[in-house]
């Protein structure tokens, strides 16, 4: 391809919204367009990326036995009902009526549909296992876009979903994807971390993502200085310390803390450590008012308390449903409350002799024990895990990076297979649900990471794999006859030798050219020039590198061909 009828311009300026490198730098390359907000369309040059990316998930899913479909963008919306995710998902779903007054949606993922075809398709045991995958368009109605193609309102993803008899065939299966899923981000050429992750609006008993590091991620990720422990924050654990001062158990005595209302407040007041204070505070869960209760040194994971309660809507709860609550802010505990569901982090077992809020303004009580002097409805883990906390697993410390998900894989068991009757008859002809498993990749969200983990202060800088061409000619002086016949000449000798070629073939300056070609990131940049041609040469400069290297002509296809194999 001639640069001179590429269609796409590069941009001198990145766009003034644009608050991510992969943002800025696929849009001033010439490789994606803004159409409306969350909504692109993909231009020429980072087509032939995506489907790189395409080709290489599609090859790795073959291996792992999966076989590709194509199921509608457009879902009937009672499927959507029968399963109960119209209200889980919410505002999220594209919906909109047929000319028939009948409910549809776009689909934001395809669970239900593959389901119901499950249910069509296998009849017995000796139709599983199975897995069918696609790469379609998905739609969200995301009330925050942001980051270009990080989170968009329409996108291409891969979807795989595996059917099995048992559970214990879909744990095979289960790692024979995260396997593929790592081949995949190696061919990528990005570098990956598996982590626990909370099975969100899918579903499901276990779930993996699989993470890009990057600054820009969303994500924050929490993983084990020593060992191979990760998770996303959302889902992370960790080893809750004993108070270091063990208290004797002593009857409640009431204190005045006049003005003390926060943890640290009060701790400051009494002298005591955060850790020997419980710490409440207030959710609407579905419109109810619910009392969390948690050690004044740790947070609440707001995730894990609503996973906990089922709930589809999780907030803090407003000063008026406090009040309509009879609870007092700043001064609550759970001792003598009653009409009000109360959650409990598992730390509360954690020491003795505790300080808690004792109901009434400026007043709080000394030595509360669990379960001495108050109940829990739940007791469970709901705390939030930190850099610097200790590491379920073997107790070392904790840090922290940020990630951005290319790729999110999950067990769902029978959830979807029983709602919608997907069942099978086993060998003793007994009628069962199929057990499932669900395997996903942002296709485009996998090229901005991609962006995200490999650019410089001058541009992207592909992995050789996925860069859109392989080598970009910078034919200089081009009103010289002999640099054009030179470049035209390699250009075409490339070709035939199956390389994928971008020919500058413009009127423009050096310094123009270079910062295109470092810009849009191909891999290797040949430049003709008057000067080199007396030395029958050219010159040769992977974009990794900072120097160039002088190559005879007759050598430059045999150069790149190593270059391209390293």
């Amino acid at each position: 391809m001639r640069v001179s009828r590429l269609f796409g311009k590069t941009l001198r300026q990145a766009p003034a919204d644009a608050d991510t490198a992969s943002h800025q730098l696929l849009v001033r390359a010439g490789m994606i367009h803004q159409v409306a907000t969350g909504i692109y369309s993909y231009l020429p040059l980072g087509w032939r990326a995506l489907r790189k990316i395409e080709n290489i998930i599609r090859e790795e899913m073959d291996a792992a036995d999966g076989q590709e479909l194509l199921l509608p963008a457009m879902q009937p919306f009672e499927i959507w009902e029968e399963t109960g995710r119209d209200l889980l998902f919410g505002e999220t779903l594209f919906t909109f009526k047929d000319r028939r007054d009948r409910k549809l949606c776009l689909g934001p993922t395809h669970e239900e549909v593959i389901t119901k075809l499950a249910h069509f398709n296998i009849q017995s045991y000796r139709d599983l296992p199975v897995m069918p995958y696609q790469i379609q368009t998905k739609f969200r109605d995301e009330p925050r876009s942001r980051g270009g193609l990080l989170r968009v309102r329409e996108f291409l993803m891969k979807d795989a979903y595996s059917m099995h008899a048992t559970s214990e065939d879909l744990d095979q299966t289960y790692e024979r994807l995260v396997q593929a899923y790592r081949n995949i981000y190696d061919r990528c050429g990005l570098a990956s971390l598996m982590v626990e992750a909370d099975s969100g609006a899918i579903g499901g008993k276990d779930s993996h993502e699989f993470m890009i590091i990057a600054e820009t991620g969303e994500d924050e990720i929490i993983y084990c200085s020593e060992c191979d422990y990760a998770a996303n924050s959302e889902r992370a654990s960790f080893t809750k310390p004993e108070p270091e001062n063990e208290q004797a158990t002593l009857p409640l005595e009431e204190v005045s803390t006049p003005g003390k209302k926060t943890i640290e407040e009060v701790a400051d007041f009494l002298g005591i450590p955060t850790s020997q204070t419980l710490k409440a505070v207030f959710y609407a869960a579905d419109g109810q008012v619910i009392f969390s209760v948690i050690r004044g040194d740790f947070e609440v994971n707001e995730l894990k308390l609503k996973n906990t309660l089922k709930c589809m809507d999780l907030r803090l709860a407003t000063d008026d449903e406090v009040q309509a609550a009879e609870l007092v802010a700043g001064s609550a505990s759970p001792i003598g409350i009653t009409g009000t569901k109360v959650v409990a982090d598992d730390s509360i077992t954690l020491g003795t002799s505790f300080v808690v809020g004792a109901n009434k303004p400026d007043a709080h009580l000394k030595n509360a024990n669990y379960p001495r002097d108050f109940k829990v409805d739940i007791l469970t883990d709901i705390a939030m895990a930190q850099a610097g906390y200790q590491c379920p697993k073997c107790k070392s410390q904790l840090l922290s990076t940020r990630g951005i998900e290319v790729g999110h894989l999950f067990k769902l068991g029978t959830i979807f297979s029983e709602k919608l009757d997907a069942v099978y008859l086993d060998q003793d002809g007994t009628q069962k649900p199929v057990v499932m498993g669900c395997y996903g990749i942002g296709v485009g969200r996998l090229l901005a990471a991609a962006v995200e983990q490999n650019h410089d202060d001058k541009g992207i800088v592909w992995p050789v794999s996925i860069a859109p061409y392989q080598v970009y000619i910078c034919a200089l002086s081009v009103s010289d006859e002999n640099v054009v016949k030179a470049a035209d000449k390699l250009y075409s000798e490339l070709k035939d030798e199956g390389f994928e070629v971008l020919l500058d073939d413009r009127d423009e300056s050096a310094g123009v050219k270079f910062n295109d070609a470092d810009l849009m990131g191909i891999p290797l940049r040949v430049v003709i020039s008057p000067r080199n041609l007396k030395q029958n040469s050219a010159e040769v400069k992977q974009r990794n590198q900072k120097e160039s290297e002088l190559v005879p002509l007759e050598k430059v296809i045999e150069n790149l061909r190593g270059l391209l194999a390293v």
